[in-house]
């Protein structure tokens, strides 16, 4: 199992409350910038670090590179966050959120689309291959 697993699996339960938080306070139609902001204060004030931006070491046959990533929200080093407000959720939105939780090596992922009535439909749930195997 992911050493970070556990704690990211914890935190995700909460971070879809501040989600719903958020969706409760302004529903969908708002710009995305808008509620990855509103999602960061949420967590923020839930006690949880959250940054919107990261230096990676990335390497590739022995070649190393150091790449800042612009994900929207990285939850105390373990859970990884994407946040949309599309009309529908694409598979290249799913392949973005994986790719970086790859490598991040962060174990949960959710993308979170706020363009929905009922934000439960909008959220998706990505455990990386192997985190969750013992």
């Amino acid at each position: 199992m992911h050493p970070k697993y556990d704690r990211a699996n914890q935190l995700s339960r909460i971070v879809i409350g501040a989600a719903i938080e958020v969706h409760r306070e302004f529903g969908p139609g708002l710009l995305e910038s808008l509620y990855e902001w509103f999602l960061k204060k949420e967590v923020e004030l839930r006690n949880m670090n959250a940054v919107n931006q990261k230096v990676v070491r990335i390497e590739y046959k022995g070649f190393r590179r150091e790449e800042p990533l612009r994900f929207d929200l990285l939850i105390d080093e373990c859970l990884l966050v994407e946040v949309k407000a599309v009309e529908q959720v694409l598979p290249i939105h799913k392949a973005q959120l994986l790719s970086y939780m790859k490598l991040l090596d962060i174990p949960i992922g959710l993308l979170i689309n706020f363009n929905t009535n009922i934000l439960k439909n909008g959220i998706s749930r990505m455990v990386l291959q192997g985190a969750k195997d013992a």
